[in-house]
């Protein structure tokens, strides 16, 4: 039987969609792999696989094969330690410092280097931080503990900038006076001095030389994508654009140099390849700054975990790294302090500001027996709590979880980029190739041609249609995590703009799902107390709202309360008990249709109380109408506005409940919805949602997650209400930690948003390679005398993407309304 397991890479070296489409292919072609994402502007690759058949240093050489280096992720549940092995720096030293840690259980994986570096991924239940630090110290080694994996993902983002930092500055340096030589010089007439004219074939290829060293990844990654793929990349139409250049520039000094007749140095295209390379540089140096910047949301969730947790153990109070926290222990919070994992207060109160993690802006009371949720801020109160949910399974580790997942998925929109983007550089290819050929054989200079070949390669190059989708995704994500909206894929984004219908449950997500008894009927010989208490002791084994409500009742009354001898719950209907001699029903009309027990007088009571939006509830015993019992659960603060709001942006809402008609539109008519299904079984909601759906309707259903998973995952949207505790919900594609439901209006808004910039983005993308192609081939020539200069072609290139990422990163402004 197949085990599927899922895990996050995280790629160095991706220029644009086609080299995320090169490593998605050769991840794909892995045995065992079932799925493969690569998101090229978060720079990671979602893989789903077959533990039975590839591992992950399969997919890690999978990656590295065409030509692309993977930086090393936690599994999950896993711990990180990134530790300074002092000592450790030859092989010898290696080997012992891995052979101690074999010795231990519980090391998932390790990296170690010759530099003193270890990175170190191991289950916390099972060995400490500080058992494989004693374990290093024993052999002879001291080992310095490093930064976090926020820290390491957070310096690797940083090296990467300042490489492309130093490299951008020394071609923009070196390219300047080529430029001046080359360009400015014959335009402006500038006489040079003899030295200089004389040597200006050698001047300029001593100045070009060390741009395109500094250029040389390109070179590499393309040559080698090509030899190792047999397909193109960005890089290759940059390699061949400005390797071009610099080599016919070569070929063109040594016929200067020679003294062949005809060739001058004015004729060299060394400033060409050299601000080429110089603005591409920038465009990248721009890029991955940017691309920083739209990951932020995630980083800050990290960033909300402290590091440290006060623990009682051996009756001694301990400070511990967080990933050492374990289920059961038992954890002090001072004031001002950050609550370290999920819990349930044992002893003190206080109030706790939730804001970082749910967006719930006023701080909540917490008292005993109350859960805490780690992350979030303790304000004046002292207390201790047992922890509940550690490591992976806390709140905020399964909200960063599922924003990870969300903004490494791809959008239905983004398919068509992918589709365009894989025959688009091959197109470019063979583009460029006709123009140097159609204009070389209608009698254009070779240098003419050559400059047609190059502009046409390097404005081609297909950064921003990479970029244009998951940018705009990476941000609306975050934005909405931020309000405690947790969209759950690229996929859930897109289709909510798309909802014209939303239908809520109405128990717990339009009401409390707390109701209240408010009206006791009694008949025959029983007095109310009566009718409560065998209403009460049948419903004491039940675990639905309504008979809780009940039973609550009874107790506050101080009534004795024996277990039934028999129950049955008999769905959509009610139950039948026994207590003692006597056998209880108790349900609603249909109940007693079914068992031929005439309602009497009472029909016309249990109308009046359903009108005012109460559910009904009769008791028979043995047989006969022994009295009523009425329950109202209370509206939600923020129902009646969220459905007002919905209704304002053209939405139609449907209410769906299990109540009688009488009582549902009496709740609808409250909250303004004109639309109410009433009296649909649990079982039969998905049903509803689907006559909806066939009527051409786009459907979001809204409710608990649990309760109503059917209908959640037959809706185009389903939108589950978080408990605050567990977001996990997986018939859900959008999870509101907060119980508002205005959540569900802004979520509407943001996904329209997006799905705008998105458009937006991927307009201006295809725009521009559309308008730029023709005229970089020489389109205007004939008409205007006018080449587009490859060097332009360059500077428009990387505009086109920090245009893009401009754009996406202008979401960061959005609000809630």
């Amino acid at each position: 039987m197949a085990k599927n397991q899922k895990c996050t890479l995280s790629i160095q070296g991706m220029h644009c969609a086609s080299c995320a489409g090169k490593i998605e292919k050769s991840l794909q072609q892995v045995p065992g792999v079932a799925k493969a994402a690569v998101n090229f502007a978060t720079e990671k690759a979602m893989v789903e696989f077959d533990s039975e058949k590839a591992a992950v240093p399969d997919l890690e050489k999978a990656v590295q094969k065409v030509g692309y280096s993977v930086r090393q992720e936690a599994p999950a549940g896993a711990a990180t330690l990134h530790l300074k092995v002092i000592g450790m720096d030859n092989p010898h030293c290696l080997s012992t410092v891995e052979g101690g840690l074999n010795s231990l259980k519980g090391i998932v994986r390790k990296e170690l280097l010759i530099t003193e570096k270890a990175t170190i991924f191991y289950d916390p239940s099972l060995v400490s931080a500080a058992k494989i630090k004693q374990t290093i110290q024993d052999l002879g080694y001291k080992p310095l503990e490093e930064g976090t994996s926020l820290d390491t993902e957070k310096q690797a983002r940083e090296q990467e900038i300042g490489n492309l930092k130093v490299r951008t500055i020394v071609s923009i340096i070196l390219s300047l006076p080529l430029l001046f030589l080359a360009m400015l010089t014959p335009f402006f007439s500038i006489a040079l001095p003899l030295f200089i004219e004389q040597n200006l074939a050698l001047i300029e290829l001593l100045l070009a030389t060390p741009v395109m060293i500094a250029g040389s990844l390109f070179f590499s990654r393309g040559i080698l994508t090509i030899w190792k793929t047999k397909t193109a990349t960005m890089d290759t139409l940059v390699a061949l654009g400005t390797g071009t250049a610099y080599i016919y520039s070569i070929i063109v000094s040594i016929f200067v140099w020679t003294g062949r007749e005809g060739y001058t140095a004015h004729q060299l295209y060394f400033e060409v390849a050299a601000l080429l390379i110089a603005f591409i540089l920038l465009g990248k140096y721009l890029e991955a700054i940017a691309k920083g910047k739209t990951s932020e949301a995630i980083k800050k969730l990290i960033g909300l975990q402290p590091k440290t947790a006060l623990v009682i153990r051996n009756k001694k109070e301990i400070e511990i790294p967080i990933a050492e926290v374990r289920v059961g222990d038992i954890i002090i919070v001072k004031p001002g302090q950050k609550i370290p994992v999920d819990g349930m207060v044992i002893d003190g109160h206080s109030s706790v500001d939730e804001s970082m993690v749910t967006g719930e802006s006023i701080p909540v009371e917490k008292k005993k027996d109350d859960k805490v949720i780690g992350a979030t801020m303790n304000k004046t109160g002292s207390f201790t709590f047992k922890a509940t949910k550690v490591g992976s399974e806390t709140l905020l580790a399964q909200i960063i979880k599922l924003v990870e997942e969300a903004q490494g998925s791809k959008a239905p929109i983004q398919k068509l980029a992918d589709t365009i983007s894989a025959y688009f550089v091959p197109a470019v290819l063979v583009i460029a190739a006709l123009s140097f050929g159609i204009w070389y054989l209608m009698g254009a200079e070779l240098s003419f041609a050559l400059t047609v070949f190059v502009a046409v390669l390097i404005i081609a190059c297909p950064c921003a249609m990479g970029l244009a989708t998951p940018t705009a995704i990476m941000v609306g994500t975050g934005k909405a995590a931020e309000h405690g909206i947790l969209i759950k894929s690229a996929e859930a984004l897109q289709k909510t703009q798309e909802i014209d219908t939303i239908v809520f449950d109405k128990t717990g997500t339009l009401t409390k799902g707390k109701p209240e008894v408010t009206d006791i009927i009694e008949r025959s010989a029983l007095s109310k107390e009566e009718v409560l208490r065998y209403a009460a002791i049948a419903e004491k084994r039940s675990e639905h709202p309504l008979g809780e409500a009940i039973v609550r009742k009874a107790k506050e009354k101080m009534i004795n309360l024996p277990d039934p001898q028999r129950f049955k719950a008999i769905t959509g209907q009610g139950l039948e008990a026994h207590i003692g001699p006597k056998a209880i029903l108790l349900g609603n009309r249909k109940l007693m249709d079914e068992k031929n027990i005439p309602l009497s007088s009472l029909g016309s009571e249990m109308e009046q109380l359903e009108l005012q939006g109460k559910t009904v509830m009769i008791l028979a015993v043995d047989r006969k109408i022994a009295g009523l019992i009425a329950v109202a659960d209370t509206l939600k603060e923020n129902s009646q506005q969220a459905v007002e709001q919905l209704q304002k942006l053209g939405k139609e809402v449907i209410m769906i409940t299990g109540d009688n008609i009488r009582t549902g539109k009496a709740i609808g008519q409250l909250l303004g919805i004109k639309n109410v299904l009433a009296e649909v079984l649990p079982g039969d909601k998905a049903k509803e949602i689907k006559k909806l759906q066939q009527g051409g309707k786009k459907v979001a259903a809204v409710g608990d997650g649990i309760n109503d998973a059917p209908m959640l995952a037959q809706a185009d949207v389903g939108i589950a209400m978080g408990s605050g505790t567990d977001v996990a919900i997986e018939s859900g594609d959008i999870v509101l930690i907060k119980e508002d439901l205005r959540d569900v209006v802004i979520a509407m808004d943001l996904s329209r948003y997006t799905m705008r910039k998105i458009k937006q983005n991927l307009f201006w993308a295809f725009a521009y390679n559309t308008a730029g192609i023709p005229i970089a081939a020489g389109i205007l020539y004939p008409f205007t005398g006018w080449l587009l200069s490859p060097v332009i072609a360059g500077a428009a290139m990387a505009f086109s993407s920090v245009s893009v990422l401009g754009n996406s990163l202008l979401m960061k402004r959005w609000r809630a309304k």
